[in-house]
């Protein structure tokens, strides 16, 4: 038997999380390290490169509504996603990481 994610437990409720939204897809609750104070996951994809086109456009306007509920949608905010071991990805679960709240700084990729 192939032991559930840390995130299929909260999504089965047997992991309890701070929700900050839900819907039938989706949940998005606060990170308990915070790195990053919100994740969304709900659907059991490995990554975003494993996420059909759809999934993807109803997680993005989902991660809106979040970023509105937690009063950052109009100061600003990242959205980060890690794709494997070498992208920081932990747990094997498409998930989204809403960065907000305080003024982040510039990303330069070289």
């Amino acid at each position: 038997m192939v032991e559930k994610t840390i995130f299929e437990k909260i999504v089965a409720g047997e992991i309890p999380c701070k929700k900050v939204a839900e819907n039938e897809k989706f949940l998005a609750f606060y990170d308990i390290a915070p790195q990053a104070p919100v994740h969304i996951p709900k659907k059991c994809v490995k990554d975003f490169s494993c996420a059909s086109g759809e999934l993807l456009g109803e997680l993005c306007v989902f991660a809106q509504e979040v970023a509105k509920s937690v009063g950052i949608d109009k100061s600003g905010y990242r959205i980060i996603t890690n794709i494997g071991s070498d992208g920081g990805q932990e747990v094997p679960h498409l998930h989204l990481h809403i960065l907000g709240g305080k003024k982040l700084s510039s990303i330069i990729v070289r």
